[in-house]
């Protein structure tokens, strides 16, 4: 199971038992738009190989505010 916990400047993740923080500039320069414009769904395709994703798509904007 994968967990992600946004803030402003970044993503907690948890995948497989491993904890790590995603920056908010590589969340951007990986997926190539603004941070406020990515998807959870978008962050764990980067995180994950083949992840389950479940439900719409939530902007990290939506997700802030």
């Amino acid at each position: 199971m994968t967990t992600l916990a946004f803030d402003e400047d970044g993503v907690d993740v948890v995948y497989e038992g491993t904890e790590f923080r995603l920056e908010r500039e590589l969340v951007e320069e990986a997926i190539g738009k603004s941070y406020y414009d990515v998807t959870d769904h978008e962050v764990l395709k980067i995180v994950a190989k083949q992840p389950t994703l479940q439900g719409e798509p939530r902007r990290v904007g939506d997700i802030l505010d």
